[in-house]
């Protein structure tokens, strides 16, 4: 789940940034990271409520919002949407007994060798 740490804080910069192709490709980034979850990581001994499960039925929606938002190149829908996508992360960690483990929208580029501002096209 780092990983997914790492794509959802470049997805906010990307997006923020109305870098379309790279939210894009972030966002991509992110559904392959859920989907390697549920294949490698389909249970955890401490969860009442199976990876499996919880990732489907929590994060399905708020993806498809971010997508129509970033496939519209929409930045105010993106970042409502962002903020519902980080909501449902929060959810899904409480679901999966991880509420302590809680994301937000970045707050400063952990990433300063990486440009998030739209390139020449």
């Amino acid at each position: 789940m780092t990983l997914q740490q790492m794509r959802h804080a470049k997805l906010w910069l990307a997006g923020n940034a109305r870098n379309w192709p790279l939210a894009d490709y972030e966002l991509k980034e992110l559904g392959e990271g859920f989907d390697d979850v549920v294949t490698f990581h389909p249970t955890h001994e401490e969860s009442p409520v199976d990876p499996k499960d919880a990732i489907p039925r929590i994060m399905t929606q708020p993806l498809a919002q971010v997508r129509a938002a970033v496939d519209k190149k929409d930045s105010v829908a993106f970042g409502q949407a962002y903020d519902a996508l980080t909501a449902a992360c929060n959810n899904c960690h409480q679901a999966t007994n991880f509420g302590f483990n809680v994301v937000q929208r970045p707050q400063t580029n952990p990433y300063p060798n990486q440009v998030f501002t739209p390139g020449p096209k």
